[in-house]
C-alpha cells in the first residue's frame, strides 16, 4: 500500500508508519466529571501502596528458592510453576486497582536483601503475568528491559529511559503501533537524587484543553509526526503519523509525548506549522499544573504498576551516584492482552 505524503512549505515527507486510521470523526466534546478525570485533591498517594503481609513474603522467598534450585531462562517462568495462592490474590487486587482511578499501584516490596537480582527478576516477571501478558518492549524482541543511564545524550535511537533527563508526561510507546496496557517497574536501586514519578489523568488534561484550548485540542485529534526511536526494521520509516487523542464514543485513547512529536518533525525534516506547535505547547502547559498530578518515590524493592492507557506519567531529572555499581537501575515490563507479543503487536 503506498504511503501518504505530507506537504508543507519546506519539504515533502518521505514514507512513514501510517497510524492515521485512529483519527476518526468522533470527538469527546464534553467535560468528563466522573472519577476518571481526577485531580491531586482527589488522591491520597499513600493509598496507592500495597504492603504485602508475611504470608506473601514467604511465598516470594519460596519462589526465589525454587528459581535457584530449578534453573530456567526467565522468559520461560510462569505462575503455574509455583504454589502462590496469596500472591495470586494480591495480583488480582493489583489488576482491579489498575483498572480504577488513579490507575497506579505500588507493591512494597520484594525482599531484595534476602534474594538475588536474578531471583527477584524471575519473581517479578512471573507475577506480572497475573495482570496481563508480557510483551516485547523493543523491535529486537527485548522482553525484560533495564532502565538505567547509558551515558548517551538523548537523540534518535536513544530512549529517554537510557538517560538521566527529565521525561515529560507521556504514555509508553506513544509512537508505536501498539501501546502496552500496563507498565511495570521493579526498582533494584533508586537514584541518588531525583527520578520522582508523577501521574496524571489524560481525561483531566483533555478537560483542561477543552475548556482553555479548544482549537489546539481539535488539532491533536488529527495526526502528527512522531519520532520512532529507531524501534523498527532496518530501512523502515523513522517516523510515525498518528493523533494524540482519539475517541470511540465511550473511551478516550491517547498517545502523549510532546518531546517525541517535536523530535518527529525534526527527524522528518518537516517544519512544524504554527497550529501544531501551539497544540503541543498547550498540552505541555496544562500538564505542568501541580493541581492535576500527584507524585510517588520509587524505592529499592518497590514494584510500580500503572495503567498506560488511562494516565500519563512523568520522571524528574536524575542525579546518579558516581559509582557505576550504585547507579539507578529499574527493570521494566510491558503487559498487553490484545494483539501479538511482538513489539508492533
Amino acid at each position: 500500500m503506498p504511503q501518504p505524503i505530507l506537504k508543507n512549505s519546506v519539504s515533502q515527507h518521505p514514507a512513514f508508519l501510517d497510524l492515521s486510521h485512529e483519527a476518526g470523526e468522533l470527538r469527546l466534546n464534553r467535560v468528563i466529571t466522573d472519577s476518571r478525570a481526577w485531580t491531586a485533591v482527589d488522591i491520597v498517594p499513600e493509598e496507592c501502596i500495597i504492603r504485602p503481609g508475611s504470608a506473601i513474603e514467604t511465598e516470594f522467598l519460596r519462589m526465589a528458592e525454587f528459581i535457584e534450585n530449578n534453573p530456567l531462562p526467565t522468559l520461560l517462568r510462569h505462575p503455574s510453576q509455583f504454589q502462590i495462592p496469596e500472591t495470586e490474590k494480591l495480583m488480582r487486587q493489583v489488576k482491579s486497582r489498575l483498572d480504577c482511578p488513579p490507575n497506579v499501584v505500588v507493591i512494597d516490596r520484594l525482599p531484595l536483601d534476602k534474594i538475588s537480582i536474578e531471583q527477584a527478576t524471575g519473581i517479578y516477571w512471573t507475577i506480572g503475568q497475573l495482570i496481563g501478558r508480557n510483551v516485547a518492549q523493543k523491535w529486537n524482541g527485548t522482553m525484560v528491559y533495564d532502565v538505567r543511564d547509558h551515558g548517551t545524550p538523548l537523540q534518535y535511537g536513544v530512549r529517554g529511559s537510557y538517560t538521566t533527563v527529565e521525561l515529560l508526561f507521556h504514555n509508553d510507546n506513544a509512537f508505536g503501533a501498539q501501546l502496552p496496557q500496563y507498565v511495570g517497574l521493579l526498582c533494584i536501586r533508586p537514584s541518588l537524587e531525583g527520578g520522582i514519578s508523577r501521574f496524571c489523568s489524560m481525561y483531566t488534561i483533555h478537560n483542561l484543553m477543552l475548556e482553555q484550548f479548544p482549537d489546539e485540542l481539535e488539532r491533536l485529534y488529527k495526526p502528527v509526526l512522531w519520532d520512532r526511536q529507531a524501534e523498527h526494521t532496518p530501512g523502515a520509516p523513522t517516523v510515525s503519523w498518528a493523533p494524540v487523542f482519539s475517541y470511540d464514543g465511550k473511551n478516550l485513547r491517547t498517545r502523549a509525548n510532546p518531546s517525541l512529536i517535536i523530535h518527529g518533525y525534526k527527524i522528518a525534516g518537516v517544519e512544524m506549522d504554527a497550529e501544531t506547535s501551539d497544540a503541543v505547547s498547550a498540552m505541555k502547559a496544562v500538564s505542568e499544573d501541580p493541581a492535576i498530578w500527584f507524585s510517588l518515590p520509587i524505592r529499592r524493592g518497590h514494584i510500580q504498576y500503572i495503567n498506560n492507557i488511562e494516565i500519563a506519567h512523568y520522571r524528574s531529572e536524575i542525579i546518579d551516584d558516581s559509582d557505576p555499581a550504585k547507579k539507578r537501575h529499574l527493570i521494566r515490563t510491558w503487559h498487553r492482552d490484545e494483539g501479538k507479543t511482538t513489539y508492533d503487536g
